[in-house]
């Protein structure tokens, strides 16, 4: 049709009044075009058709009525003078020269007037058909040169307009009355200038008819083409299942035939993209990417298929390649996304299952239009009546360009009848001018055969035509209906919509939006406009944009210290001093070594920025420094201005050192001195001295905002900073040093001390250099001589008879005894690791000793670890005169602190200790010591990519510092249970600084959440720098456990770096809370930090051992089995009906350890007390409401093995079943287990691994869940790799838990695969968007948990302060937990 006058240009808008209407005579009714003839052949009108055609050039307010006065003609349209010919009669004459029809005129009355287009036809010379061209319309930009006073005038312009289409070429014009000579002349010579400069000369041809003919004649050819090719696509389609059985096989590499297949149930997919299209949040932190990668993407995107209009507006909305994939795969609809990002079998169109066959009907006919059937579905349920439900449809369509309101009054009958007048009028116009093209299918619906402009595809296009309750005032009902995606429909639909409100509002319509539409359809097929614009009605539930949430938290800096002098607190002080308890112990502080240095220390740390302090163990130096600083503040009248930090590595000590400060200073605990540790502070307003562990201070660093300045001004009021124990070299001092290396530079007046117990202060000098010359004050040791034994000694006394006098070896020379030359075999027949035998007679013999000398001073003995300390208890707690406690950091503070009082009278105090007592506290009753030389270090095993605790030899300064405990209060004893050779070629001289020997994620994370991004140029500033590679692979893996998204910090990777625990058990514990399952995660989380509650077997049980962790299991893994035992024992605790022996014997008959079981307890409460001090679970654990709502699915085991499935990622196994075999039956062909022994398994580092036979997986046949992956804890590396602490999830748990989602975008006849790929390696058959959802609901609980930073209340309960926030997390929640359940099917 855009051959035959239309254009495509922009236009303006045209208001109209109201249509009023009295009863319509009988007769036809009017229609929008009243069409005037010349012809000689048509009858003389009658009374009733002169009265219609008059009614049709009166005003429409009354349609019935008196014609007008005839005016003269020629007067009127040529001037006074005018004599010639006028339009009319000269497109008459060149009609009639030219054997065509005479010409026939349309007629409209708008508000400014009147306007006429001339209507040609003629019979065709071979098919004596008659053919009519359509109106001969201006573009809407000259529009207004037609609108004439009276209906007289607008003829003859319309009739001059077309002379000139068809005469442009002679100069005819000299005939024309003046106005129009000077039209032809001027506007009409421009527009004809314009057209031809748009390609459209075909408008100004001579014969008209010839063009319409071949235009005819080229779609007909294309019609033909498209036939053709519909066909042989027909064709192919039938023979597609042949060809591809044999190509597969052929073709496709290996891991895509066997990878698992992915789908999802239609309903579980609309929710979630439902979901994803209300909550999704792209490109959150507004990355803008270059022209060049815009560009890159383009042209890769569209090689992939994807429109180019599509593929800009995702580089335009996304922050990288991988999300402007994933931003198509959403938006582009099915029906026109590319081959290879459909599933196999895809086949567009609309199926439904009803027993309303009539609802059915109307729900399938409004959805044919490109609107959603689900959409559709909805509406009809409020809008019963079809028409309703399409104009309801057609508003929600536009509902982002305007706005409809819900209630419009009903129109009145007057209007009711003055629009189905015009209505009529319009429907049989178009009849006359379309000919076959125009269908009437009822009496308010009619259907256009589109006859678009440029249709080369031979697209066979229709459009539906639906007449609205206000019309021509509203829009009509507009659908069209082609072989194109929907989302192309609906556009062509909402752009002719627009058209139409914006400049035909009130006018007769219809023809030029079918023009209107033909002219532009294959401009909006090529550039149909943005997706979202269409977004309402493509789908059930429009997209919305949601708010981005900055993953920082509030953080309210203290004020800065005002250095004005004070006297009160100088006075304070003075009048505290003449107290006489606070003499006595002035008395006793001034008989340590370190009340000697008091003023060299002072001046130092005046003098410079960093002072460093050695002290040998027993100095003073912990108690006494800080103490110093402070006394001499209140000297100067700077009390007030005062905030000493003292940092120790260990909460006892922490503790420890604020009771004996406090008591020096003779004040109470929290008042001028106190502490904060972790889970317990006891500070205040009036608090000067605060000892705290290291991770306090540098939680303070880091939740200060990142920047240099924010840590900076987090520590605003700190004057001075102690760093104790700074020779231990662990991770967070080396961590603080850097933090405070920088500080410093901006702080001048801060001071920081650094306490050693070593002489090796070199290497810290060097480091603080650049601030300046760094201060030193060594400070000599007060301990009494302590008399080494080792263990060749200990054997030698302990085979000698009591009251035997020990003579050293040295005293005694050459001259060895047979006793002493069977020494050296009495060693090699000791166990490798610990005696404890050989401890337990040892401590017997100094109990003895001590007791002969009538001395009540206790023993401590060092143990590697907690399970050697409790070991070692159970032997020592059978001797009745021993008072023995531990000693660990697992330890709650109270239990602690037992081992600072004497013991009971008639009781020896015996302490077995971790190397926790080997520095910072004091226990003055100590004089003999037990040293294993062992100790249990943090190490990584980069293979297993595990953190683990192994047992090693402790360093000759670590066993120095435990030989001085033991000469604190009088000459004391150490006991090596070590030979000489051991401690000069085994120990090393002193332990390997942390940051080079365990894992750096949780460092990495540490870092980058404090706002860092490059973690390598930061870290390369550590005292010790730790190895590039090591800092880049810790970088790589909070990638895939989604720490990190790019470089950007995730809101799970916010959480975990404030959780102090294992990455991968707070990963657990996070999830955790977020499902409702809290109690599992973190019990699942305590026995990984601990250890399995089963005992290790002896040989001739691990049979029954391995039947009772598998009937725990129930095939659900290894973790699950030690869920289930704890939970038992948590049960029958928990039940006083229930005996302590009874429990006791029920661990025995089930192999398990109650003292490990107890431990796990005791962690899962540390645990939890993390949680809680991060507002991540609620402060208050006692209240049930809120526990049970924490704990609602924590019976659902699918979702617990999905949660350890992610928390552990990456480490998991892919399970490669054998070929299924099949046995007869009398019920049918059933299939066989598979045996245990042919199942395979596979992970990413090693190829194939194997299952350790501890694991209750060991035989399994079948794995739950339809499982198709492991998860594991821990990699053994023997004979073979194996793997264990197992646990079995399916492929829905490793899309939303795993690493990141890519999509192969290679088709099979490439060589790939038409699937997904999940961390790289995970190979999933199915289709594309199936990824993308589950990719978008990450990023969905992702954001969630951004929001909890904000709202601590999240997932803690439904009523939270925001319920429609946790109403909308606990939907994504839900959905995520039946795609784990149900594996993605509807259930």
């Amino acid at each position: 049709m855009a051959k035959k006058g239309g254009r495509h240009n922009s236009v303006r808008s045209h208001a109209a009044g109201d249509v009023k209407v009295n009863k319509p005579s009988q007769g036809p009714s009017d229609d929008s075009f009243i069409v005037f003839s010349n012809s000689k052949k048509d009858s003389k009108p009658n009374k009733h058709n002169t009265s219609a055609i008059s009614s049709a050039t009166q005003d429409p307010d009354s349609l019935i009525g008196d014609a007008p006065k005839r005016p003269d003609v020629k007067k009127l349209i040529g001037g006074a003078s005018w004599t010639g010919k006028l339009p009319v009669n000269m497109l008459s004459e060149h009609c009639q020269k030219q054997k065509w029809e005479k010409p026939e005129y349309t007629m409209s009355k708008i508000s400014e007037g009147y306007s006429s287009m001339v209507i040609l036809k003629a019979r065709n010379p071979k098919t004596k058909e008659l053919e009519a061209l359509p109106p001969f319309k201006l573009p809407p930009t000259h529009k207004h040169l037609a609108i004439k006073p009276s209906p007289l005038e607008a003829r003859h312009f319309a009739a001059t307009y077309g002379l000139f289409r068809v005469c442009s070429m002679r100069n005819i014009h000299m005939m024309l009355p003046p106005d129009f000579r000077d039209l032809w002349k001027g506007e009409f010579e421009n527009l004809k200038k314009e057209d031809k400069k748009q390609g459209r000369s075909w408008m100004y041809e001579a014969d008209p008819f010839a063009v319409l003919r071949e235009h005819n004649e080229a779609k007909a050819a294309a019609d033909m083409k498209f036939g053709d090719q519909e066909k042989a696509r027909e064709s192919a389609l039938s023979t597609r299942s042949t060809v591809n059985s044999d190509f597969k096989v052929q073709n496709v590499p290996r891991v895509w035939v066997e990878a698992p297949t992915i789908e999802m149930g239609k309903r579980t997919r609309s929710k979630v993209e439902d979901l994803v299209r209300k909550y999704t949040l792209w490109n959150p932190n507004g990355i803008k990417l270059s022209e060049f990668q815009q560009h890159s993407i383009i042209k890769e995107f569209k090689q992939l298929g994807f429109r180019q209009s599509h593929i800009e507006e995702a580089v335009q909305e996304c922050k990288d390649r991988e999300e402007s994939l994933e931003w198509l795969l959403i938006h582009v609809p099915e029906d026109d996304l590319p081959g290879w990002a459909l599933p196999e079998g895809y086949v567009a169109g609309v199926s439904m299952a009803s027993s309303d066959l009539k609802k059915e009907s109307v729900i399938k006919r409004l959805a044919e239009a490109g609107y959603s059937l689900d959409l559709c579905k909805q509406v009809i349920e409020k809008k019963t009546d079809e028409a309703l439900a399409a104009e309801f449809l057609q508003n929600i369509l536009i509902s982002n360009t305007y706005s409809f309101t819900n209630t419009r009054p009903e129109p009145s009958e007057e209007k009711k009848m003055a629009s189905e007048a015009i209505w009529e009028e319009e429907m049989s116009s178009l009849d006359a001018v379309l000919g076959n093209r125009y269908t009437r299918l009822s009496k308010d619906l009619c259907q256009i055969l589109l006859e678009p402009e440029k249709n080369v595809s031979g697209i066979r296009a229709m459009m539906r035509l639906r007449k609205s309750q206000y019309y021509p005032f509203d829009v009509p009902t507009i659908t069209i209906h082609a072989d194109l995606p929907a989302y192309i429909r609906l556009s062509i639909t909402k752009q002719s919509l627009i058209y139409v409100m914006e400049n035909l509002l009130g006018e007769q319509m219809l023809y030029f939006i079918i023009d209107w539409i033909e002219q532009n359809f294959y401009r909006i097929m090529e550039r149909p406009g943005k997706l979202r614009e269409i977004s309402t009605a493509a789908s059930a539930i429009g997209e919305t944009l949601p708010v981005r949430h900055r993953l920082l938290q509030a953080v309210k800096n203290p004020k800065a210290l005002d250095p004005t002098p004070n006297t009160q607190s100088r006075n304070d002080w003075i009048r505290r001093q003449a107290h006489p308890k606070f003499q006595c112990q002035l008395q006793q502080r001034m008989a340590l070594p370190a009340w000697k240095m008091r003023q060299t220390i002072l001046d130092s740390v005046s003098s410079h920025q960093v002072t460093i302090i050695s002290g040998e163990t027993g100095s003073g130096k912990s108690t006494q420094c800080a103490q110093f600083l402070l006394d001499d503040r209140y000297d100067k009248k700077l009390g007030e201005c005062t905030n000493i930090i003292c940092t120790q590595p260990r909460r006892i000590s922490a503790i420890g050192l604020a009771d004996r400060v406090s008591e020096e200073r003779f004040s109470e605990v929290g008042q001028e001195v106190g502490y904060i540790i972790r889970g317990e502070s006891k500070v205040s307003q009036k608090t000067k001295i605060k000892f705290v562990t290291t991770g306090v201070l540098l939680r303070i660093l880091q939740t200060s905002g990142g920047s240099l300045d924010d840590v900076t001004a987090s520590i605003a009021d700190i004057s001075h900073i102690i760093i104790d124990e700074v020779h231990e070299r662990s991770l967070d001092t080396d961590f603080l040093l850097v933090l405070l290396r920088d500080v410093m530079m901006k702080r001048k007046d801060l001071k920081v001390i650094l306490m050693s117990a070593t002489l090796d202060a070199g290497i810290f000098e060097d480091y603080f250099q650049n601030l300046g010359k760094v201060g030193r004050v060594e400070i000599r040791g007060r301990t009494y001589p302590v008399e080494d034994y080792y263990l060749d000694d200990i054997i030698r006394l302990m085979r000698l008879d009591n009251g035997t006098e020990m003579v050293n070896r040295e005293e005694k020379g050459n001259e060895l005894t047979e006793t002493e030359i069977n020494v050296g075999g009495i060693i090699s027949d000791l166990p490798m690791r610990i005696n404890y035998d050989l401890i337990i007679e040892l401590v017997k013999e100094i109990d003895a000793e001590l007791l002969s000398l009538k001395q009540n001073f206790g023993i401590l003995i060092f143990m590697p670890g907690v399970s050697e300390i409790n070991k070692a208890l159970d032997y020592l707690r059978r001797i009745p005169n021993l008072h023995a406690l531990p000693l660990h950091a697992s330890l709650q503070s109270t239990e602690q602190r037992k081992v600072f009082p004497h013991a009971p009278p008639g009781k020896r105090k015996v302490i077995v200790s971790t190397n926790i007592a080997e520095t910072s506290i004091t226990i003055d009753d100590i004089v003999s010591v037990i040293d294993t030389g062992r100790v249990k270090e943090t190490s990584y095993d980069s293979k297993n990519q595990v953190q683990r605790l192994q047992e090693i030899w402790a360093s000759r300064a670590a066993c120095k510092q435990r030989r001085g405990r033991a000469g604190r209060v009088r000459v004391g004893k150490c006991y090596k249970l070590y030979t000489r050779n051991v401690e000069m070629n085994k120990m090393p001289e002193r332990p390997e600084p942390e940051i080079r020997r365990v894992p750096l994620e949780q460092l990495c994370l540490s870092v980058r959440a404090m706002g860092i991004r490059e973690v390598n140029k930061f870290l390369a500033n550590a005292l010790t720098p730790p190895d590039n590679s090591a800092v880049d692979g810790a970088i790589n893996l909070l990638r895939r456990v989604g720490a990190l998204d790019g470089d950007q910090l995730t809101a799970l990777g916010l959480h975990l770096s404030m959780i102090p625990v294992d990455l991968r058990c707070g990963k657990l514990m996070v999830y955790g809370t977020m499902f409702g399952c809290l109690d599992a995660s973190v019990t699942i989380a305590a026995i990984l930090t601990t250890k399995s509650p089963f005992i290790l077997p002896p040989h001739e049980k691990k049979e029954e051992v391995a039947l009772v962790r598998v009937n725990f299991a129930q095939g659900h893994g290894d973790l699950i089995a030690d869920l289930r035992a704890f939970e038992e024992w948590i049960r029958m605790t928990n039940d006083r009906s229930i005996r302590q022996q009874e429990i006791r014997n029920w661990c025995f008959e089930n192999f398990l350890s109650y003292q490990s079981l107890s431990d796990i307890s005791s962690n899962k409460t540390q645990l939890l007390t993390s949680l809680r001090e991060l507002s991540f679970i609620p402060s208050f654990p006692h209240d049930d409401k809120v526990m049970s709502y924490l704990n609602r699915h924590n019976s659902n085991i699918s979702l617990i093995r999905s949660l350890c499935a992610g928390a552990f990622n990456p480490q998991m196994v892919r399970i490669s079943f054998p070929e299924q075999k099949f046995a007869a039956s009398y019920s049918g062909t059933v299939a066989l287990d598979h045996e245990a022994r042919t199942i395979k398994y596979f992970n990413e580092e090693n190829g194939r691994v194997f299952i350790h036979p501890s694991s209750t997986l060991f035989k399994a046949q079948s794995f739950p869940g339809n499982s198709k992956y492991l998860a594991y804890f821990r990699k053994l590396a023997t004979s073979k790799i194996f793997v264990r602490d197992l646990t079995p999830f399916n492929t829905y748990s490793a899309l939303l838990f795993s690493g990141p989602i890519t999509l192969n975008t290679t088709k099979f006849s490439r060589g790939g695969g038409r699937g997904i790929i999940v961390d790289g390696w995970l190979y999933l058959k199915g289709w594309a968007r199936i990824g993308v959802l589950i990719s978008r609901l990450r990023h969905m609980l992702d954001d969630f948990l951004a929001r909890k930073i904000d709202h601590p209340e999240l997932f803690s309960s439904l009523s939270s302060q925001d319920t429609s926030l946790s109403a909308d997390a606990n939907e994504v929640i839900d959905v995520v937990l039946r795609l784990v359940e149900f594996n993605g099917l509807d259930q």
